[in-house]
C-alpha cells in the first residue's frame, strides 16, 4: 500500500541543494492519507545515493530533543545482525525510545516497493489508514472501485488485524507494510464496525491515482485539485494554469494532500511565482533553501484550499504562496508536518529514516507542529467561500 517516492538531489531546484544531501519531508505514514497513495516527501532514497552510510558519519552537532542518534541506530542494528537477530527491529526500538515521532525503519523489500509511488502507483487494497486514540488503527478513506471498496470496507471502520497480525498500537507504516504484497495475493482484514466484528478477504491489486485533476466553475474559475505530489504533478499544475481562461481565478485545492516529492511541490509553487524563495530548511544546523523557477503566473487571482489533511510538501506550497502574498488560504488549519528526515543505510540493508531538521516558510514560520492557519476560515461550503474571496480579488460579478 505505501510507496516512498525518491528522487536524486540533482533533480531539485534550489541553488544550494547541490551538495548531495539526502533528505526527506517524510510524514508518518499514517498520517493517514499517504498510506495509500504512497507519496512521501523525500529526495533520493536509493542505497547508492545515501550520504549517511553506516560507519562513515562524521561528528554531528548536538541533536534536538525528539530525534534519534543515527550512530546509535546503526550500532544497534549491527549488533542485532551479528547475533542473528533482526537489524530492522533493533533499529526501530532505538528510534522509538528516542521520541523521534517521524523516524521509522524499513526493510529492503519495503524500501524497494516504495519506488512505485513515484508514478502514483502502488500495490495494495486501496484504503487509507490513520492512527486513532489509544493506538487504534482506523480506515480513513477507501479508494473508489478498489479491492477494499468492493469488499465493503468503509471509512471509519476500525482495523483489528491483517492476516492474523493484530495492528492496534502499531505504527501506521508497519500496518501498511502488512497490507502490501504481490498483486493477486489475498489478504484477510479483520475489522470492527459499530461494535460488530467483520472479516473480509481481498486481493491486492496494482493501483494508481491521478495526482492532478482540473474542473471549471462558474465565471471561468478553474479548480486545480492536487491529490499528492507524485512525479510529474508539478508540471501538470503548470499546464493547468496555462490552460485556464485568461484572467480567470484559480482555486488550488490542497485539501487532503498528504505531500509527496519536494521537487514537485516546488515546481507546483513555481506555477504562481516568478522565482524567489519557497522554503528554507536545515540539516543538522546547515541552513539551505528551495527556490521557485522564474516565469510563473503572478497576476491571476488565486486561493489555496487547505484543511487538516493538508500535510508536508502540500503545506510547504500553501505556506510559500501565503507568505509571498500570492494566494489567500481558505479552509481550516493544516496538519503541521515540516520536519526533515535523512535515510541511513543499516548493515542488513534496511533503511532508517531519522529526523535531522525542519522546514520553514519564506517568512520563517515553522511548518512542524502548528501547521498553516488559513487567511479565511471555512468548513462546509469551502468552495463557495473561496469563490467569494476570488470575487473580492476581481473575479466574477
Amino acid at each position: 500500500m505505501l510507496g516512498l517516492p525518491s528522487i536524486p538531489a540533482s533533480c531539485l531546484r534550489p541553488r544550494d541543494l547541490r551538495r548531495g544531501a539526502v533528505l526527506t519531508l517524510a510524514f508518518l505514514a499514517a498520517v493517514a492519507t499517504a498510506a495509500s497513495t504512497g507519496c512521501w516527501d523525500r529526495e533520493d532514497a536509493t542505497a547508492a545515493a545515501l550520504t549517511a552510510r553506516t560507519g562513515t558519519a562524521a561528528a554531528e552537532p548536538p541533536r534536538a530533543a525528539g530525534t534519534a542518534d543515527r550512530e546509535a541506530v546503526a550500532r544497534a542494528a549491527a549488533e542485532a545482525v551479528a547475533d542473528g537477530k533482526s537489524g530492522k527491529k533493533a533499529a526501530q526500538e532505538v528510534v522509538s525510545r528516542s521520541g523521534d515521532r517521524w523516524g521509522t525503519v524499513y526493510d529492503q523489500g519495503e524500501y524497494a516497493a516504495f519506488a512505485e509511488g513515484l508514478d502514483g502507483r502502488w500495490t495494495g487494497v486501496g484504503l487509507w489508514a490513520r492512527r486513532g486514540p489509544e493506538g487504534r488503527i482506523e480506515v480513513d478513506k477507501v479508494q473508489p472501485a478498489g479491492p477494499a471498496a468492493r469488499a465493503g470496507v468503509r471509512a471509519g471502520d476500525r482495523l483489528l488485524s491483517v492476516d492474523g497480525h493484530a495492528v492496534t498500537g502499531l505504527a501506521v507504516t508497519d500496518v501498511i507494510a502488512l497490507l502490501r504484497g504481490e498483486a493477486g495475493t489475498p489478504v484477510v482484514l479483520n475489522l470492527s464496525r459499530e461494535g460488530a466484528d467483520l472479516t473480509e478477504t481481498v486481493r491486492r491489486e496494482q493501483l494508481r491515482t491521478e495526482p492532478v485533476t482540473v474542473r471549471q466553475l462558474r465565471d471561468g474559475i478553474t479548480v486545480i485539485k492536487v491529490a499528492s505530489f507524485t512525479r510529474g504533478s508539478g508540471e501538470r499544475v503548470k499546464a493547468a494554469v496555462r490552460a485556464a481562461p485568461a484572467g480567470a481565478g484559480v482555486m488550488l485545492d490542497l485539501r487532503g494532500n498528504p505531500g509527496g516529492l519536494v521537487a514537485e511541490a516546488v515546481t507546483a509553487a513555481s506555477a504562481f511565482l516568478d522565482g524567489g524563495l519557497v522554503a528554507t530548511y536545515d540539516v543538522r544546523g546547515d541552513q539551505r533553501a528551495l527556490y521557485a523557477d522564474p516565469g510563473g503566473d503572478t497576476a491571476r487571482p488565486l486561493v489555496a484550499l487547505v484543511d487538516g489533511g493538508t500535510m508536508s510538501a502540500a503545506e510547504l506550497v500553501a505556506g510559500a504562496l501565503q507568505d509571498r502574498g500570492r494566494a489567500v488560504a481558505v479552509g481550516s488549519r493544516t496538519f503541521g508536518k515540516g520536519s526533515v528526515q535523512m535515510p541511513t543505510e543499516l548493515p542488513d540493508g534496511s533503511v532508517a529514516e531519522l529526523t535531522v531538521g525542519t522546514y520553514r516558510t519564506p517568512a520563517g514560520r515553522s511548518l512542524d507542529g502548528g501547521g498553516i492557519t488559513p487567511d479565511v476560515a471555512a468548513g462546509a461550503g469551502v468552495e463557495e467561500r473561496a469563490a467569494q474571496v476570488l470575487g473580492g480579488l476581481g473575479v466574477g460579478p
